[in-house]
């Protein structure tokens, strides 16, 4: 099949730039891996990822404490990367526990269950090769017609002896775009489930780019043909099992919702199912990272699961995350440091952020904007720059998009300083919101 048009459908997240921690050996480097700035911090994260590989590190937890914007996010999930690969990292907010739906505690165990990972290896149909084209059809999402969502895709893939185009379905093009595939990546496909392994980048592909460092691993181009039998090592989480083994409706149910409780026995089954495959040499276990912001929004009922968690025999690396300082513990009238009952605090690791500094704030809007492919002359980054200073630096990421809309339709791809004003004209950041409402006010309702 003969491709007119190739696209990559792409999604840029908040912290997607971020690859690790930026460190050689425990010394964090002034900007590497996508980090800038927060030497000490990072130093310290390391720490922590080094305890972890030792085993060192049961029954703790990590607070990140600091201002707002200041990266606890991005060490959070820079720990992940630093674990390995296939490392789950799960990322929620301490307000979202609450639900008329779930109770706390089973919203937290769910959490819990989703940032272990059990990496399984089994014989497989499966189609593996070098990436040489793709092409991702979408269409309007059925509940919202301004996103786009994946209707199929055809991707290309070759050995040394073969070369085959492929039409998949929704299902293998969701795979594609959660792995984040492109053209050069070598990849395994299981015929069966769908899933896709990005095993790296092939040898040809980092030459043909000419790249002279790359985060990916390179890899030599398969061999043979194809589609072949072979073993396939996937990652599955222990929730993803649980709500497999609840709706016994083998692994496919995992894509269809999850409307049945989940009781501890279906979990102690799984968990048992999961040690004899360890013992047999199918599976191994991947503890990951549960991340926990705004950790004040919790209540007492849910730090004392925690506590209890922290202790459990499978249990992942909990990282909390404040910006609050002495706060009441909600449920109770007890005020505590960032609003975490002491008992808990005393079996944290607590590592502070602090404010980025100027010109850490302007690499960091250099770094967005290559990983958001945006074009900006040096007078309009200067002054986003200052924007980052004096406001925040989330504010001055977020004008970036807006800018380059503005840009856009004035005929040109590069943001200037005007395109820049306009944006923060229309937006507002916090300060200038505030001043509205006093401005307001008499006009504003009220409770």
């Amino acid at each position: 099949m003969k491709m007119e048009e190739i696209r990559r459908f792409e999604r840029v997240g908040s912290h997607s730039h971020i690859t690790g921690l930026g460190l050689e050996g425990l010394k964090a480097k002034e900007i590497a891996d996508g980090m800038v700035g927060q030497i000490e911090a990072r130093q310290a994260a390391g720490i922590v990822v080094d305890m972890v590989k030792k085993g060192k590190f049961a029954g703790r937890a990590v607070l990140l404490a600091g201002p707002p914007g200041t990266g606890k996010t991005a060490l959070a999930l820079g720990i992940a990367k630093e674990l390995g690969r296939d490392v789950p990292f799960v990322s929620i907010s301490g307000s979202e526990i609450y639900s008329s739906e779930m109770k706390k505690t089973e919203f937290l165990m769910q959490a819990i269950r989703k940032a272990i990972g059990v990496r399984v290896h089994e014989m497989r149909k499966i189609y593996e090769g070098e990436v040489t084209t793709l092409d991702i059809k979408t269409m309007p999402h059925p509940y919202n017609p301004y996103q786009k969502i994946p209707k199929m895709a055809v991707i290309g893939l070759k050995t040394k002896d073969e070369e085959k185009q492929f039409k998949v379905d929704e299902t293998f093009a969701n795979y594609i775009i959660q792995q984040g595939v492109e053209v050069g990546d070598v990849i395994q496909i299981d015929a069966d489930s769908g899933r896709i392994v990005k095993i790296g980048k092939a040898k040809d592909a980092v030459k043909k780019e000419a790249l002279d460092l790359t985060s990916h691993e390179v890899v030599d181009l398969p061999s043979g043909s194809v589609s072949k039998e072979k073993e396939f090592v996937y990652v599955m989480s222990l929730h993803e099992l649980d709500v497999a083994t609840t709706r016994r409706g083998g692994i496919f149910s995992i894509f269809f919702g999850e409307k049945e409780e989940i009781t501890n026995e279906t979990r102690q089954q799984v968990d048992e199912m999961v040690k004899e495959w360890v013992d047999s040499g199918k599976a191994e276990i991947i503890p990951g990272v549960l991340f926990i912001d705004e950790v004040h929004m919790l209540d007492i009922e849910a730090f004392a699961f925690l506590n209890r968690a922290m202790e459990s025999e499978l249990a992942p690396i909990i990282i909390l995350a404040s910006n609050r300082g002495i706060a009441r513990i909600r449920g109770t009238d007890t005020k505590s440091p960032h609003g975490i009952p002491l008992d808990l605090i005393d079996r944290l690791l607590i590592i502070t952020t602090k404010p980025y500094k100027k010109e850490e704030i302007k690499k960091i809007l250099q770094i967005r904007m290559a990983e958001e492919k945006i074009d900006m002359d040096e007078e309009a980054l200067d002054y986003l720059t200052e924007i980052g200073a004096s406001s925040s630096l989330r504010y001055a990421v977020q004008l970036m998009a807006p800018a380059a809309d503005i840009a856009e339709h004035d005929g040109r791809r590069k943001i200037s300083r005007e395109d820049v004003e306009k944006a923060r004209k229309l937006f507002h950041d916090v300060k200038r919101s505030v001043e509205y409402l006093k401005e307001y006010e008499r006009m504003m309702l009220g409770e």
